[in-house]
């Protein structure tokens, strides 16, 4: 699949999009003036501690304080707690099931060179893009830096003995928030998710610096390598390298990059990832909470860093001060890909050339049309995101069931597409067009499911009901395309809807009724939108003549503009109107 990076930047905002085959597959966006923090390391101090909700709320020098969970807190803090007094949760039980080293098949290959199981503690990675994030079996990539900790036994020598190492993770459940972490406490600790809406960044204590063939964890000792690297020999070579050049302390994921690295770069990675924590430590030791002790590199490189690779064919800026230091971070971090590397310096808009532009704008709307002629309806809400499947202008050959099917099969691929243009995340609900045949409805759950391999970001899928249902969750780090391009309408507030001319005029009728024994004057004086004005003077005549031989006063109405449709307002008539 031929991919290339397109990159927008203007004064104040750069834009990047990710094409593949010619379409746009990402979009990822910032804004000088919307500070984006995941990936941040910052000292932090304990504002408060909730019991109730096992995490403490922490001042990272943010607008709104930042949410820690005690599952992700660094099992070192945990003093003075025995092992047996810890018990798995649910969720470490899945982690654990679903990282066993990043490679269960590589630890059945090796069992006699292992001679024991891996174990682990809590621990964080990072996956290739800055907001991808997964852990399914299927969709994982470099072993997830947000996630809750995870679990098994280190084979490292120096953890041998250890009671609380930084290698090893202890047995049980996790313990009190109140008996880890106290009001007042400093902590350093990392954004992983961005402030949404009303809620402040979550943040966790295990930290990882993304590099560019590495990710370092110097909270954890581990060995770990991305489960997109298929090959077994590479993954095997990749371990040994990491293995041998292990500092004392810290642990090392190998990212997708990786492959074919040579282990001058490896370990040339490792010393500057090492060097990079070194200096996070000492500015930590020099600062007073709160803090910002690291800041993650801007958009620019951070994509550059974690997305040029092999699969890409070319990367195009519009700015010729990005290109230049573009061109300079690649001489210095990966030399052979500066070929591919190019200045665009034609007066039209990059986007528009590459025909970008239209498809953030359809990524904007409710509707997405699909080949065949039916339709999809995306709604997002703060619980949930539906999508709605119809056949619309599609109405097939000859078999009914037939023509569900296909409308259903082309649904799953553009829905697929779509949560990740859109980068919608939380819960989702799909009600696909109603199959009866089983054989059917397991085709368009395995069409699904197939789709969402190539998202990089944490999704959990349900099989499909007997309504044509499914229930799924895709994990959510930031705010959604339509979040961050798009504000709530001033006319319906959010709702979708206002009310109509017809209705605010008998909602008029009823406040005169309230409100015309307070007011003295022998005339009223109604001022409303003219869409209401022009309901009153035509179908509510009548009505309006009624109220006015009931309540013994003139009503005299009067459009105003500026007013919303739903506003009105009544009192009393003065020779001044």
């Amino acid at each position: 699949m031929a991919q290339e990076l397109i990159m927008n930047v203007t004064p104040g905002e750069t834009r990047i999009a990710r094409l593949e085959n010619g379409v746009l597959g990402e979009l990822s966006i910032e804004r000088d003036a919307e500070e984006q923090v995941a990936g941040n390391i910052y000292y932090g101090r304990i504002n408060r501690v909730l019991p109730g909700m096992q995490a403490a709320f922490v001042d990272i020098g943010l607008e709104k304080a930042a949410f820690l969970y005690v599952g992700d807190i660094v099992s070192d803090m945990f003093e003075g707690i025995e092992d047996e007094d810890f018990e798995e949760s649910d969720d470490n039980k899945k982690d654990a099931k679903d990282s066993k080293d990043s490679n269960s098949k590589d630890n059945k290959k090796d069992s006699r060179r292992s001679r024991g199981k891996h174990r682990h503690k809590d621990q964080k990675t990072t996956n290739d893009d800055d907001d991808s994030q997964n852990d399914n079996s299927e969709n994982s990539d470099d072993q997830n830096s947000n996630d809750k900790g995870r679990r098994g036994k280190s084979n490292d020598k120096n953890d041998k003995g250890r009671g609380r190492g930084r290698g090893r993770r202890r047995r049980g459940p996790l313990p009190k928030i109140e008996d880890v972490v106290k009001e007042g406490q400093t902590i350093l600790v990392q954004v992983v998710k961005e402030p949404m809406s009303t809620k402040g960044a979550r943040i966790t204590s295990h930290i990882s610096i993304p590099g560019r063939y590495l990710v370092y964890m110097p909270t954890v000792n581990h060995v770990g390598v991305s489960r997109r690297i298929s090959s077994y020999e590479e993954r095997m070579r990749l371990k040994e390298i990491l293995s041998n050049h292990q500092p004392g302390s810290g642990g090392f994921i190998a990212r997708t990059s990786c492959v074919g690295a040579t282990e001058e770069q490896l370990v040339q990675d490792m010393k500057n990832l090492t060097a990079t924590w070194q200096k996070i430590h000492k500015q930590q030791q020099r600062s007073k909470a709160p803090a910002l002790v690291h800041a993650d590199l801007d958009i620019v490189k951070r994509v550059v860093r974690d997305n040029l690779s092999q699969e890409i064919e070319r990367l195009v800026i519009d700015s010729k001060e990005e290109y230049d230091q573009v061109m300079d971070f690649v001489n210095k971090f990966m030399p052979d890909m500066a070929n591919r590397v190019q200045l665009f310096d034609k007066d039209s808009p990059i986007f528009d050339v590459y025909g970008i532009e239209a498809e953030i704008n359809r990524a904007l709307g409710k509707k997405v049309w699909l080949k065949s002629g039916g339709y999809l309806i995306i709604e997002s809400s703060e619980a949930l995101t539906s999508i709605d499947i119809n056949t619309g202008r599609f109405v097939g050959k000859q078999d009914f069931d037939e023509t569900i099917l296909t409308t259903n099969l082309e649904a799953a691929e553009e829905i697929a597409y779509q949560l990740k243009l859109r980068s919608i995340g939380g819960i989702i609900i799909i009600d696909f067009i109603d199959m009866n045949r089983y054989s059917h409805r397991m085709k368009v759950y395995r069409a699904l499911k197939d789709a969402l391999r190539k998202d990089k970001t944490k999704t959990t899928i349900s099989k499909i009901t007997d309504l044509g249902l499914i229930e799924m969750t895709r994990k959510r780090t930031h705010e959604s395309l339509t979040q961050m391009l798009s504000m709530t309408c001033s006319e319906c507030h959010g709702t979708g809807f206002i009310k109509t001319p017809l209705t605010v005029a008998f909602e008029i009728f009823r406040e005169i009724k309230r409100v015309y024994r307070h007011i003295s004057t022998r005339s009223l004086l109604l001022k409303t939108h003219p869409k209401v004005a022009k309901v009153l003077f035509n179908e509510g005549r009548d009505r309006l003549e009624q109220i006015e031989k009931h309540i013994s006063k003139r009503i005299v109405v009067e459009s105003e503009e500026a007013y919303h449709v739903e506003k009105f307002e009544i009192r009393g008539r003065t020779l001044n109107d």
